[in-house]
């Protein structure tokens, strides 16, 4: 499979907290370092506890 972030190569992926996108695990550590990360976090807990099992994130920062 290939990021659909940075388009590399990977064996071990993990769905974004932004959007929906399946990214490798570098990637994932760069959108855990970013400075919305928790609010992009936070959102998605609430929206599960809401029964909103399809949500598709607070949208990936520009410059992320």
């Amino acid at each position: 499979m290939r990021c659909q972030r940075c388009h590399n190569e990977t064996r071990v992926h993990t769905v974004s907290m932004f959007n929906t996108q399946q990214i490798c695990m570098d990637c994932a550590t760069k959108e855990k370092a970013h400075p919305i990360y928790e609010n992009a976090r936070r959102r998605e807990v609430e929206e599960v506890r809401k029964g909103n099992y399809n949500f598709e994130g607070i949208g990936k920062p520009v410059d992320l």
